[in-house]
């Protein structure tokens, strides 16, 4: 992939390539000033303005490009990344009206167009970069660390197992502590058997090439409000016993997105410098099939002192961030945010597009939905009814970590959670997918990041001091 840093840079006057912005309505209006041969080249090109639609014009020894948007005045974040995927290598400004307002949130989507996985293969469609400049200089730093995270995301999940197992996602957070100061804590092994008795059951199974581990990074001032965030980290999920069919786990290694998804905002939050003291958690294991995996029945502790029955061991990514939640809710948080791709059933409701998102309080799921809202990275609210407590019912244990019908399948996850998060504690709960199954432009197939820029932009305006 080509250095995000190159992608974009200020505009001082040097020679680029104008693109102009049109859309279906303005397509008359804006052909009209083309000449004939400039007109017929657009034809032959069906460009007409509709959204994605990219031009290219050719004028006298070189060529100016035309981008079809919703709204030239009114940028969102992909609007012109269709013109990053597909323009020949160069330099390029927008002209007209848009070269007065700058790109603003499309610079996210110019950047992010330009991503490309390739750690196993040479990208044969690799082209070098194509560079946007902008007068809006001032914004350059937030958006290019805020297309890094969403990148991180991707190459995280991207990883397969064998190469994204606990042990990277703790070199995850080691960079963190190396690019930000903070301490890292990291139990592993046996040693959790003590601490966090889900985490070591789930993972116990793996333990020979993929030991599991929790890792709790400290970074921040001591006095400043407690910010807890915890990334379900199931680097691949075989579903334990209760075994998933071949087709179930094809994409298994996406099932520590939710760790990726909080790293990516830790560092966010550690490299803007928010005033917070922030605890990020980061439970990691395989759930694999072995003589001492956990098994269906069984009834497991907890960190909290809650007995849990086993009703399926596919439902493990909730155990693991049960004892998480329990130990980010011992540093009395003034939030707490947790992400996981955590049920099918979020899935079914949703679609890939849509996070879905639960809160214990109507004001920060309104806080996370608006700041979605305006950055193009919506969560949906689903909710935690009461009425359905009574499925986690157990006749042997205080709980069940899955219940016996088919209904409202993310909400009985995010209540199972609800359990363990402290009495009172704000508290939200992502169910992301992190896994983008068609290319969107901006939008490559595979790993995506869900949520991150809602949580990111609703922390910045809570706590940016």
């Amino acid at each position: 992939m080509n250095d995000i840093q190159d992608l974009i840079k200020p505009d001082r006057g040097q020679d680029a390539i104008p693109i102009h912005l049109v859309n279906a309505d303005g397509f008359d209006d804006f052909a009209i000033n083309l000449s004939a041969g400039q007109r017929a080249s657009l034809k032959g090109q069906k460009f007409e303005g509709k959204g994605y639609q990219v031009g290219i014009v050719p004028d006298g020894d070189g060529f100016y490009a035309v981008g079809g948007v919703a709204d030239p005045a009114d940028l969102s974040s992909w609007c012109l990344a269709k013109l990053a995927e597909e323009l020949p290598e160069g330099t390029y400004r927008l002209a007209g009206s848009a070269a007065e307002t700058g790109p603003g949130p499309a610079m996210f989507g110019w950047l992010t167009a330009q991503y490309r996985f390739a750690r196993y293969q040479e990208d044969e469609n690799a082209t070098g970069p194509r560079i946007l400049l902008t007068g809006q200089a001032g914004r350059l730093d937030a958006m290019i660390a805020e297309a890094k995270a969403e990148m991180l995301v991707r190459d995280l999940v991207n990883t397969p197992a064998e190469d994204m197992g606990p042990a990277a996602l703790e070199a995850e957070c080691e960079k963190l502590v190396k690019a930000h100061g903070g301490e890292l804590t990291v139990t592993r092994g046996d040693a959790l058997a003590t601490g966090y008795p889900m985490v070591h059951a789930v993972g116990r199974a793996a333990v020979r090439r993929h030991a599991p581990r929790i890792m709790h990074l400290e970074w921040g001032e001591a006095d400043a409000p407690v910010l807890a965030i915890v990334g379900k980290g199931v680097c691949f999920d075989s579903g334990g016993l209760d075994v998933k069919s071949a087709t179930g786990m094809r994409l298994m290694k996406k099932d520590m997105g939710g760790a990726a998804h909080a790293i990516a905002l830790a560092g966010l939050i550690m490299g803007a410098g928010l005033k917070v003291r922030l605890h990020l958690f980061v439970p990691a294991v395989e759930n694999a099939v072995a003589a001492d995996s956990f098994r269906p029945g069984d009834v497991l502790a907890s960190r909290k002192g809650l007995s849990v029955e086993i009703h399926n061991t596919d439902a493990e990514g909730r155990l693991i961030l049960g004892d998480a939640l329990t130990r980010a809710s011992e540093e009395k948080p003034d939030l707490v945010i947790d992400f996981a791709t955590l049920t099918g059933a979020a899935r079914v409701a949703l679609g890939p597009d849509y996070p879905a998102l639960m809160t214990r309080r109507d004001e920060t799921a309104q806080a996370l939905i608006e700041a979605g809202r305006a950055h193009d990275d919506e969560p949906w609210r689903l909710p935690l009814p009461d009425v359905y407590r009574e499925w986690l019912n157990s006749d042997i244990a205080d709980l069940a970590n899955a219940h016996q019908n088919s209904f409202a399948g993310a909400s009985i996850a995010g209540l199972f959670l609800d359990r363990f998060v402290g009495e009172d504690i704000e508290w939200a709960h992502f169910d992301t997918f992190a896994w983008r199954p068609t290319a969107k432009p901006g939008r490559s197939k595979g790993g995506a990041a869900y949520g991150l820029r809602a949580a990111w932009h609703m922390l910045k305006a809570r706590y940016a001091g």
